[in-house]
């Protein structure tokens, strides 16, 4: 396995001074953020370290983006673009499918053959209302996938951030029901699973018998943890605001038993990267935070991943 992190926790520097950093700490690889130059939505997004439509089609623009993590040996796991593509907004939703597909096309121009992204959802709709448009939308994208050799991977995290996305969260693919129903209806192994073991924790499911059923779908692994603060919980239920009881942590910080994580990872064959993703509040406060952040969850995860 390879040790790397999102960069999305870097969005005020540029792609050569996050390749220092990575270098610096030790880690392996990066998942690289391919927003379009935007302003960002939400927490973590509309953040471009690579540039896709400017480089896009350019042999001289990819091979120099080669050229940079080449220089200082680090790989690209995967680019890292999560909209979501099936909002209920015709016009962004387009724009992000066509973003998308940008990405899916250009990461072998840049020796890459993962794309990480959410599957999307209308929220004000059921999961069977939904179910149309997901097929429309991710049939000719994984198609598209298959065409280029790119494994999409696709992010577990429900998406729930304000009162009016609770419950339904802005992505379908937040549990093993819907992951088993979406395979069988694109059986493609280009599509499979950008795995994040903390999303399972806060939703009370079991977040290590997954890794074996679905072992050949996992083609990236999120390190990021989750504390569920119980006493918090008790008060509001299981059908209270997920953010008002549970707070995303480094990597051994939360409720993850890591050593039971990469047991049963390595068990179910996975040797691919493990990045970690900083969404750490308590670090967040400077940069030096963040960069503290990156070291220490570097320290904790090399005692499992070497």
């Amino acid at each position: 396995m390879q040790l790397g992190f999102l960069t999305a926790i870097l969005p005020e520097l540029s792609l050569d001074e996050v390749l220092r950093i990575a270098t610096k700490f030790g880690y392996e690889c990066l998942e690289v953020c391919c927003w379009p130059p935007s302003r960002a939505e939400r927490r973590y997004s509309g953040i471009t370290h690579i540039d896709i439509d400017s480089i896009a089609g350019d042999d001289a623009a990819t091979g120099e983006v080669r050229r940079k993590f080449d220089d200082h040996g680090i790989a690209i796991s995967g680019l890292a673009y999560y909209p979501n593509v099936l909002t209920p907004d015709e016009a962004e939703a387009s724009a992000a499918v066509a973003h998308l597909r940008r990405v899916i096309e250009t990461a072998p121009e840049l020796g890459v053959r993962q794309v990480n992204t959410f599957i999307g959802r209308d929220w004000n709709l059921s999961v069977e209302d939904n179910w149309p448009r997901f097929l429309d939308t991710w049939t000719p994208l994984i198609e598209l996938a298959a065409k280029h050799d790119v494994n999409v991977g696709i992010e577990n995290c429900p998406m729930i951030f304000t009162a009016d996305e609770w419950p339904g969260g802005k992505n379908l693919a937040s549990n093993p029901a819907f992951w088993q129903r979406m395979f069988e209806a694109i059986p493609d192994p280009h599509f499979g699973l950008n795995y994040d073991p903390s999303h399972m924790i806060w939703q009370a499911m079991d977040y290590l018998q997954p890794m074996r059923e679905f072992a050949d779908r996992i083609s990236h692994v999120h390190a990021k943890d989750v504390r569920v603060d119980q006493q918090r919980r008790d008060r509001v239920g299981v059908l209270g605001h997920p953010n008002d009881y549970h707070s995303p942590k480094l990597p051994g910080l939360g409720d993850v038993d890591w050593g039971k994580f990469f047991s049963i990872l390595t068990d179910a064959g996975y040797n691919g990267p493990v990045c970690v993703e900083v969404e750490d509040r308590a670090y967040e406060a400077t940069l030096e935070d963040r960069l503290r952040a990156l070291e220490q969850s570097y320290r904790y995860l090399s005692q499992y991943v070497v």
